[in-house]
């Protein structure tokens, strides 16, 4: 699933969404991927970029809406951020990786409820007021009809990427987050000689998982009132951007 969002962020952003697909996730060899990412800043850049294709699929939506309804920012906002932290959290975060929770999609909901609030803060926070102060400079930019209007969703999402990624690496720290560490499925011909150890390598991985130490109450409430703060400053930002236009 991983290689779609790669496959996304290349379509968001062009060149640079294929270079740090190259950098954080294209093993140089085959066989290689878990050695490859088993790296702190590759796990956290793996899940940034998860955040950035699944939310910015959900922006982008809200944002080509708004731009033909007219709505005003606040609106224009509002709808990005609902439709941006709905597509993440439901589709990119629960659904695809409900096997994480066992199986269990409601389950992968509520497990995948607060890191996702917390990436989606800290990439709206870089995001809304790289749109305002380009919007407000680059003619035809608010219209989803010009280049200019996906030139500023480029670099908008890039930004946000950028702003979001500490907060992803402290997610992968604290094991909130699973970066890259995909298990790759043995080959067919062998599936037959693996099938009982694959499976239990799993349930040993699921079990580790469980008993992970996971932040404090305490942590993760600092860390909503962090992202929170950072969206609230990107928020002031635009406003004073829009106020002097």
């Amino acid at each position: 699933m991983l290689k779609w969002g790669f496959v996304l962020l290349t379509a968001y952003t062009g060149p640079i969404g294929a270079f740090l697909y190259v950098l954080g996730c294209r093993e140089p060899l085959p066989g290689l991927h878990e050695q490859y990412v088993a790296v702190r800043w590759r796990q956290a850049l793996g899940s940034t970029m998860h955040c950035v294709a699944g939310d910015g699929l959900g922006i982008l939506i809200g944002a080509v809406i708004g731009s033909e309804l007219r709505m005003s920012p606040p609106e224009h906002l509002a709808l990005e951020y609902v439709l941006g932290f709905g597509v993440g959290w439901t589709i990119f975060q629960a659904l695809f990786m409900r096997d994480m929770a066992g199986g269990s999609y409601s389950r992968a909901l509520r497990q995948t409820f607060i890191p996702e609030f917390l990436s989606m803060n800290a990439l709206m926070a870089g995001m809304v007021p790289v749109m305002m102060v380009l919007m407000v400079h680059l003619p035809g930019a608010e219209s989803a009809r010009q280049p200019t209007f996906w030139f500023t969703m480029s670099m908008a999402l890039l930004v946000g990427a950028l702003i979001s990624y500490p907060m992803n690496w402290w997610l992968v720290a604290n094991h909130l987050k699973h970066g890259m560490m995909t298990v790759r499925r043995a080959p067919a011909s062998k599936l037959s000689h693996s099938h009982g150890e694959q499976a239990r390598r799993q349930k040993m991985e699921r079990m580790s998982d469980a008993q992970r130490a996971k932040p404090s109450v305490g942590a993760i409430t600092g860390m909503a009132v962090l992202s929170i703060g950072m969206f609230g400053i990107g928020i002031g930002i635009s406003a004073i951007v829009v106020d002097h236009r």
